[in-house]
């Protein structure tokens, strides 16, 4: 094609003899609208999802569903007795157990058509909620819905697929609402038929091409799954363990530290250690401390804006961090410990400076009630962080303290669990114990303790600090919507 034949070069030089007279403004305004328009023809090519939930029921109810999968033949399909507030990640779970697959792929949800159609509603993974395709743009995280928000009346249908690959699409439909039985589990199985493909089998859905990879199509063990129903990720969202951690749990339940983790997770599930009231008096000693003296007009900084000497010196005996510290500890910027701790509690939200001062917050002043307000407090902040690692590593470190009475926190595994997680330092280096050392729910277990401890037992976590671990990790997560 010549030059005056290809039509690109033709627009081009219509563009040049557009702009040839144009002046500097006039360049200015043609590529504000050209950027404008470029702005409106993405949006106008991203789909406009509706929002087709529900508000959540009243009562709790029991769901009877029958899940299907799509052009299967002869029908293969699960009949599911499942809590109406089970959250879609969970029912994604139920899904993977009643169908034997090992939850290896991508997968979500979709309300209103198929799970690629238009003009529906998503609810995703988290993968695709990070990385997903401009399509997945206004899904919403399956972990945020609850079941009872997608299905109320007899006839609603729920689609959800599993590997995009394979493409093992399921549609779950509800037969009948219940009454719930307070002794029945979250989810069991109570009828079916055949045997459901096996992971990665190239999406064979006919009994004759199953028959290659399987050994009977036509076994359906309804036992075999409602033992898998009962697997630990089920007790432990059963039992209200953080629902992050129980998902991290299973995560990492076939990496080096899966057994033991899963092990420690479940001691969740029964009571927490046991303290009497005046040790956990004699282990908040540092937290009080700061409360107590901010209270009362509060504690007075430097011009520099660092505690006075004489403030540095009375910290540094009841913080736990202090043992064995070299030096006079009376000024606050040569005493690491009493510093990072200050400034600890200013992250935690109980102290902030105000007018040359350390003043308590509101939540402060809560916190000074009694030592349960403390803890309450303390443990509803422990798990929130500014990054999906801190996240992680919070709930790892969180989990092995709960399980560590009197006994030094693992760091080396923690960092170890992190590295199964994929996670690296930014020049692509492990992570390592001291990479942790300074993440805020560390630094408040190690010092609810009596102080001043021993250098060397500096990561041992108190009684007290395994009791606040075990909340953290069993407070109530709250309701959300998108």
């Amino acid at each position: 094609m010549t030059e005056e034949q290809d039509p690109d070069a033709e627009l081009l030089r219509r563009f040049e003899a557009v702009i040839a007279d144009a002046g500097l403004d006039d360049l200015r305004q043609l590529a504000k609208d050209l950027l404008s328009f470029g702005g409106t023809a993405r949006e106008a090519r991203r789909p406009r999802m509706p929002d087709l939930r529900r508000p959540p029921l009243a009562d709790l109810k029991t769901f009877r569903i029958r899940v299907d999968l799509k052009h299967s033949r002869p029908p293969i399909w699960r009949r599911l007795e499942v809590r109406s507030d089970l959250r879609l990640d969970a029912m994604h779970q139920v899904l993977q157990a009643a169908f034997g697959w090992d939850d290896y792929h991508l997968w979500r949800f979709s309300l209103g058509g198929g799970p690629f159609d238009h003009g529906n509603q998503l609810f995703l993974c988290p993968y695709d909620m990070h990385e997903g395709e401009l399509e997945d743009e206004g899904g919403v995280p399956a972990g945020e819905v609850r079941l009872d928000e997608t299905m109320q009346e007899s006839g609603d249908v729920l689609a959800y697929v599993y590997d995009y690959g394979d493409n093992w699409e399921l549609a779950l439909r509800l037969e009948q609402i219940l009454p719930v039985d307070p002794g029945a589990p979250w989810a069991a199985c109570v009828d079916g038929r055949r045997a459901a493909p096996p992971e990665d089998c190239g999406s064979l859905r006919d009994a004759e091409d199953l028959a290659e990879v399987l050994q009977d199509p036509a076994h359906f063990d309804l036992e075999e799954i409602n033992e898998a129903l009962q697997a630990p990720y089920f007790a432990l969202r059963e039992a209200g363990v953080n629902a992050a951690l129980v998902d991290l749990v299973n995560r990492l339940a076939y990496s080096s530290v899966g057994e033991d983790l899963t092990a420690r997770a479940l001691q969740l599930i029964g009571e927490p250690t046991q303290v009497d009231d005046q040790e956990v008096r004699d282990c908040l000693q540092a937290f009080t401390w700061f409360l107590d003296r901010a209270a009362d007009g509060g504690i007075q900084l430097t011009a520099a804006g660092y505690l006075r000497p004489s403030d540095v010196e009375a910290a540094a005996e009841v913080v736990p961090m202090m043992a064995d510290w070299i030096g006079k500890a009376n000024r606050e910027i040569d005493t690491t410990p009493v510093m990072r701790f200050r400034e600890l509690l200013q992250e935690l939200g109980l102290l902030r400076k105000y007018k040359g001062a350390l003043r308590l917050t509101r939540v402060g002043a809560s916190a000074r009630v009694s030592n349960d307000a403390l803890l309450s407090i303390l443990a509803g902040k422990l798990v929130a962080a500014d990054s999906d690692f801190d996240r992680l590593a919070s709930l790892l470190v969180l989990t092995y303290a709960a399980t560590s009475p009197d006994a030094e926190i693992p760091l080396d595994t923690v960092a170890t669990a992190l590295d199964n997680l994929g996670w690296q330092t930014g020049s692509g280096e492990p992570i390592v114990a001291h990479h942790l050392h300074w993440l805020p729910a560390l630094e408040v277990l190690v010092n609810v303790k009596r102080a001043p401890s021993s250098w060397r037992e500096r990561r041992v976590i108190s009684p007290a600090a395994a009791r606040l671990a075990h909340a953290a990790l069993r407070v109530t997560q709250p309701e959300r919507r998108s």
